[in-house]
């Protein structure tokens, strides 16, 4: 790799692109996207300013994929030649990195619950990381990086199957892709400063002769991708609180308009009512120019639910009586989780899901906005979205029993299926690393 060409990386199911911005603030520059949802690929591109050589990223559409099917060997030929045109390199560059998690709705227990009774092996996009897997093959990064949610490792293809036979099937069609060394763990994402417990699943692979310079250990590893170097230590700096997460964001005016059911047509913020208070707060308030963003700048995405007066009155019950839900509005439904201004001892205990009334702010009776949602994920506040707020019933779910398995992806869900960014920052700065070692 010489001095000045950048580490590419191809994106696949790449969602709103939590992952690929934590990877790009360590280094890595996104040349191809493949996202299926015309929303989610649109936040991708809509929030990509950098340029490969001349020409912006966001104009190369000959570089932005939707169904992962499109990605042939062809098109992938045809890519790597406007990538090679754009930055001028010669025609047998390296791909440093290839990342995906393919959705996940069929592993995930609450995602399977909620998108209606179907056998796992029934949903085709469970059988996604196939084609994941062929085009690392055919692509020969230098590494690679497998990503999805803890289910996947207990989860059964139908109700009589032997539990966790998906990850068995998954993990080994990954280390069967020949001249890789693997391994693989269950990592908390509060483990890398995200205000989140969040666990996921990561596979990582390294070209065999960059794994031989970087003194990693050939084969194939059993779940123990920290220690053995493939994956990063955790992090030193604790998950920042809510309250210091999202303090600058509470606007007494509009807990006032909750109460007295008096809200104007547009329920939101148009710009900050206040300062940065906080280190995480300035972080994900500084713009990638460097420019702080201040009282009274610009501030998107934080609109207010119009919640009724009986929802307002459970939610304050819940803020007043340590999260507990008063008698008379308890459901069979699920039921709502009080965030805590402050974690405690064993830091954060809430995973963001695709639904935002699973939990309530922690000093005002409403539920999350889009832009305090982001945050959870780390998302700095310049990253924008792109679709519907939210939506619901089948246009999220879709109804796989009747064989249609198209979702919408809202805001929320965008932001709830994303990989946390610090997490992937960190994850990416430690593949630099290896990468580095690798090459010298």
């Amino acid at each position: 790799m010489t001095r000045n060409q950048p580490r590419l990386v191809f994106d696949l199911f790449a969602g709103c692109g939590g992952l690929s911005l934590g990877l790009e603030k360590a280094g890595f520059t996104s040349s191809i996207v493949c996202e299926l949802d015309q929303d989610a690929r649109d936040t991708f591109i809509r929030n990509r300013t950098h340029y490969l050589g001349e020409t912006s990223f966001s104009a190369l559409k000959e570089l932005h994929f939707g169904d992962i099917n499109t990605l042939t060997l062809p098109a992938i030929t045809r890519a790597r030649k406007v990538i090679s045109n754009a930055c001028g390199f010669e025609s047998n560059f390296d791909i440093n990195l290839i990342v995906g998690g393919p959705p996940c709705q069929g592993y995930s227990g609450i995602g399977h619950r909620r998108s209606y009774a179907v056998e796992k092996k029934e949903l085709p996009s469970n059988r996604l990381f196939e084609s994941m897997a062929e085009l690392i093959e055919q692509v020969r990064p230098k590494a690679f990086l497998f990503e999805n949610v803890r289910g996947i490792l207990s989860g059964r293809w139908t109700a009589s199957g032997e539990k966790g036979e998906i990850w068995r099937d998954v993990r080994k069609r990954f280390q069967r892709i020949s001249g890789y060394s693997t391994d693989w763990q269950l990592v908390q994402a509060k483990d890398y400063n995200v205000p989140q417990n969040r666990p996921r699943v990561l596979l990582v692979g390294i070209r065999e002769d960059i794994a031989i310079s970087a003194g990693l250990k050939l084969g194939h590893g059993n779940g123990t991708a920290v220690e053995t170097g493939f994956l990063p230590k955790a992090s030193e700096k604790p998950a920042p609180d809510l309250e210091d997460l999202l303090s600058d964001l509470v606007d007494p005016l509009i807990e006032e308009a909750l109460r007295k059911q008096s809200f104007p047509r547009q329920f939101r913020n148009e710009c900050y009512a206040s300062d940065p208070i906080t280190d995480i707060q300035r972080h994900l308030r500084t713009l990638p120019n460097g420019k702080l963003l201040a009282k009274g700048d610009q501030l998107t995405d934080q609109d207010y639910s119009k919640h009724r007066s009986a929802v307002v009155e459970k939610f304050q019950f819940m803020i007043s009586n340590g999260g507990q839900i008063a008698k008379e509005h308890r459901t069979k439904k699920f039921a709502q989780r009080l965030l805590p201004a402050h974690w405690g001892r064993k830091g954060p205990t809430i995973t963001a899901t695709s639904l935002p009334d699973d939990y309530v702010h922690y000093l005002q009776p409403r539920i999350l906005t889009v832009r305090e949602w982001a945050r959870l994920q780390t998302f700095p506040d310049w990253y924008e979205f792109s679709g519907k707020r939210t939506t619901g019933g089948t246009r999220r779910a879709g109804i796989p029993t009747k064989g249609n398995f198209t979702r919408e992806l809202p805001k929320y869900t965008q932001i709830g299926n994303a990989v946390p960014v610090n997490l992937a920052e960190a994850i990416g700065l430690h593949l630099i690393e290896i990468l580095g070692r690798g090459e010298n």
